[in-house]
């Protein structure tokens, strides 16, 4: 798939819950803390899709039967096709001046990059290789726009996660059964996440014994039941013009503190608890699931 701009809002009008000034946003694409960012994101898929671009813009997908997609799902194999992304990548970044940090590109590449690396994976578990695989595959060709959450929510930072006075302050599974995994608790930054269409929820932050309940790893639509989207103060809502403030006017990504208020993940992603040399120290998953099961389950 190959977007516009148009098409890309337009998915962005899906009753995600966002919260900005103690109220909630309602339609993103149409609120003036958003609107103008949302519609620069809009540029870089109108940019993409034009016949001009094609080549510079997207390649064609191995064993597709000449299905194309953005490059920034490319997997290079070759310097040549390393090249070709990096061009594509610079021409796009050059469209919002490097102001947009958590652009398209971003998370895609990180994802692109465990899928290459997709035997280390196997190595620890060949289930959740093979969810990767398929959600990196999903991604790619429904051209969705992914953002991450990578930190924890900050308190007392002598202790771990599971030593926290709340021990739902950090999100981490509360419940585990037959129909899956209920999600609760906090994650961080969400930088782009108002304006995208799934998040990567992980964590950066090395874990250790007692840790276990939070070292999961999921892919899930920003309107998913139960998500919680806690903006803070906009830029963008602010400033005057973009002749006065040229950059918060038009490139103020955002972010957002997200809450999984028990949020129910399907069966597909379940697998046992616990730490592991995949979540420990690093940002592999220890579990992992497709967003086509996700959006079954979502609101």
């Amino acid at each position: 798939m190959i977007k516009t701009g148009a098409q890309h809002i337009e998915m962005l009008r899906d009753g995600r819950q966002v919260y900005i000034n103690g109220q909630t946003a309602g339609d993103v694409t149409a609120h003036p803390a958003f609107r103008q960012t949302i519609r620069s994101v809009g540029t870089l898929y109108d940019f993409q899709a034009r016949p001009d671009n094609r080549a510079l813009m997207t390649f064609e997908v191995p064993e597709s039967g000449g299905q194309r997609a953005n490059r920034i799902w490319q997997l290079p194999r070759s310097h040549a096709e390393l090249v070709e992304r990096r061009k594509a990548l610079e021409t796009w970044t050059e469209l919002h001046y490097g102001f947009l940090g958590r652009a398209p590109d971003h998370v895609a590449s990180c994802i692109s990059g465990m899928f290459m690396g997709i035997e280390v994976f196997e190595a620890y578990d060949k289930a959740r290789a093979a969810a990767l695989a398929d959600y990196y595959r999903y991604a790619r060709d429904n051209e969705l726009y992914v953002t991450y959450v990578i930190i924890n929510p900050q308190a007392d930072r002598s202790k771990s996660a599971g030593e926290q006075q709340d021990r739902f302050l950090t999100a981490g599974v509360v419940d585990q059964d037959a129909a899956g995994l209920t999600i609760r608790g906090a994650k961080m930054l969400a930088t782009g996440g108002i304006m995208a269409n799934e998040v990567f929820v992980t964590c950066i932050q090395p874990l250790r014994e007692g840790d276990e309940p939070y070292a999961v790893s999921l892919a899930v639509p920003m309107n998913a039941g139960g998500l919680k989207i806690l903006s803070r103060k906009s830029y963008e809502e602010s400033a005057a013009s973009v002749f006065d403030n040229p950059l918060a006017s038009r490139f103020d990504e955002n972010d957002a503190v997200l809450y999984f208020d028990n949020v129910k993940f399907p069966g597909s992603a379940s697998s046992s608890t616990g730490t592991s040399p995949c979540a420990n120290g690093s940002s592999m998953p220890r579990r992992r699931m497709s967003s086509r099961t996700t959006r079954r389950r979502s609101a």
